[in-house]
């Protein structure tokens, strides 16, 4: 089961569904706009951890949406400095680094999407695991369907790598980032697409 104490540290992170903002008199939720390559992510995090990363296609709006939502009250706050903890281990990503991140999350979601988002950092780098597998690895082999529901649901792609489920006919299916950013993330992790498996076995 997921861990649902606060992550204050950068070891052993596993997200949680307690908020920075619970008890304390000033509640922000801090954003910037973070720029590698001809990549544009938005990255949102309270002081306890990273809470949110938003692709340019969702709708403007989203963020300060989604955080009035899960952090009612809160100030909405641009601060490229207190989201610098979380901006080296991205670029080490997409340079390459398969190394697993290793930051302090701050998640928020009913028990059973906490559950699932957990089980996608058990997906290894470079690997696939579809819907109905995840499905089998939380012991509910009978609820892919609320598996990908959560799925899509996960609010920190790339981190919590749901780019990494696909369908059971090898299609990529949906992705909140897009298809073809969902593509991309796997060309980086060396994943040959249905494709390109095609191609190669010929």
């Amino acid at each position: 089961m997921i861990d649902t104490a606060a992550v204050t540290n950068t070891r052993n992170a596993t997200p949680t569904s307690r908020g920075s903002v619970e008890g304390t008199q000033t509640p922000y939720v801090y954003w910037t706009t973070y720029q590698d390559g001809d990549w544009t992510l938005n990255i949102a995090a309270t002081e306890q951890g990273l809470c949110r990363i938003r692709f340019p296609n969702e709708k403007p709006g989203a963020l300060a949406a989604w955080a009035s939502i899960h952090w009612p009250g809160a100030a909405l706050v641009e601060s490229a400095e207190a989201l610098r903890p979380y901006r080296e281990p991205l670029a080490a990503y997409f340079r390459g680094d398969c190394t697993p991140f290793d930051m302090p999350l701050d998640v928020r979601g009913t028990p059973f999407q906490l559950e699932v988002w957990e089980a996608l950092r058990l997906i290894p780098y470079g690997s696939t695991w579809t819907y109905a597998e995840l499905a089998e690895v939380l012991g509910r082999p009978l609820a892919a369907r609320p598996v990908g529901a959560a799925v899509g649901a996960n609010p920190l792609p790339i981190v919590l790598p749901c780019h990494r489920v696909i369908g059971k006919d090898g299609s990529l299916t949906g992705y909140l980032g897009g298809l073809e950013a969902k593509t991309r993330l796997l060309r980086l992790e060396g994943f040959p697409l249905r494709e390109e498996r095609g191609l190669r076995q010929n």
